[in-house]
């Protein structure tokens, strides 16, 4: 998420973030580190790592700042657990005792780099969807030549249906508008063609709901076309957009190394070098997908921030950082207000009064975590 972009209701609010220390490719060490270091220099909020208290304090390698808690942990659910059971196995797992801080009003923020799909899943079992939601969604502000777009899902819900992305166009809309201060957003769908009828059934689904709601839907948007900024938010399943999310960040790494080997090449690469060097800094900037910090889950009862498994410290920082950001902003609290009854959230044709309700028999939590199985962003 771009914090530059970021609105909030109480820019002041102290809030306190629950991290999952214990999730990730390089946790406790990184985890803790990048936490620790957002305290220290953000000293109005509270950091809470979540996990293996004697394994934290050695991580953070001396004293703990004031502003920072342990709250002790039994297990860890590892990347290649199946989250439904799981969670079911380790109901002390670092992750359901982060979300269960949020329940309880103990935290206002989880930030996990773990296992996407128990993240997903526990969100969903411990905190429970806003009414009318039904499956949340992981969205992200990919960077474009006109500025970040909100993209979404990347990593929730890999069978969604037509109804589902639906939604999803709904929840990255109201992001985009209330949270990054897009005026009126345009909304796409990612699909194989741009001409209308092309996609899988889902998306000629969609394409049929969002044709007859009052969302500014301009249609479909081919993968060429994402660099550019076709919509402000683009939708699509999360196989494909995490796929692509994926291709994006190998793409720019790739190129970077192309870049790195040539100016290596004497005698002219690094005069070449010293002359492009501030360029190739602000390109370098644009590409830094550290910043983004993590993704928001959309659609649950509290602010959940999804980050890379291979996160290190500095990604953490910017992480904890978002988390903080989205906590003030209060997006649940936007969403379940545009999705009260009446709200926008509820299908063409369904009678008022009827709510969001996807579905005369709406998912259960079950059916999301089902579909969360696997999965990282």
């Amino acid at each position: 998420m771009d914090l530059a972009s970021v609105r909030t209701t109480d820019a002041q609010r102290p809030v306190r973030v629950a991290v999952d220390a214990m999730g990730g490719d390089h946790a406790p060490l990184e985890i803790v580190i990048g936490a620790v270091a957002h305290a220290r220099e953000t000293p109005s909020d509270e950091v809470i790592l979540v996990g293996d208290e004697d394994r934290i304090r050695a991580a953070a390698g001396g004293p703990l700042p004031s502003n920072v808690s342990v709250e002790r942990s039994g297990s860890v659910i590892e990347m290649d657990e199946a989250p439904a059971a799981a969670l079911r196995a380790k109901k002390d797992s670092s992750i359901v005792v982060a979300m269960d801080l949020v329940k309880r009003g103990r935290a206002d923020a989880v930030l996990t780099a773990g296992h996407t799909g128990a993240g997903m899943a526990a969100a969903v079992l411990r905190l429970g969807r806003l009414p009318g939601v039904d499956r949340p969604a992981l969205a992200v502000q990919l960077i474009t030549s006109k500025g970040p777009m909100v993209f979404l899902d990347i990593g929730a819900n890999p069978d969604s249906t037509g109804e589902n992305l639906y939604q999803y166009a709904h929840m990255g809309t109201l992001f985009a508008e209330r949270v990054a201060g897009v005026s009126a957003p345009t909304v796409a769908l990612l699909s194989l063609g741009e001409e209308k009828g092309k996609g899988d059934a889902r998306v000629q689904r969609a394409t049929a709901l969002l044709d007859a709601s009052t969302l500014r839907f301009i249609g479909n948007v081919e993968g060429k076309d994402l660099v550019h900024h076709p919509a402000d938010v683009v939708v699509c399943d999360a196989m494909l957009g995490n796929v692509t999310m994926k291709f994006f960040e190998g793409l720019s790494s790739y190129i970077f190394d192309l870049l790195r080997e040539e100016f290596r090449r004497a005698p002219r690469g690094p005069i070449a070098y010293a002359l492009m060097r501030p360029g190739i800094a602000r390109i370098r900037a644009k590409f830094d997908y550290e910043r983004l910090g993590g993704s928001p889950l959309l659609g649950v009862r509290g602010t959940v921030l999804i980050t890379h498994g291979r996160s290190r410290r500095r990604m953490i920082g910017y992480g904890v950082a978002v988390a903080a950001a989205a906590a003030r902003a209060r997006i649940p609290e936007l969403i379940a207000e545009a999705f009260a009854e009446g709200g926008p959230g509820r299908l063409p044709g369904d009678r008022p009064g009827a709510g969001a309700a996807m579905s005369p028999e709406p998912a259960p939590a079950e059916a999301s975590i089902a579909a969360s199985e696997g999965g990282e962003p």
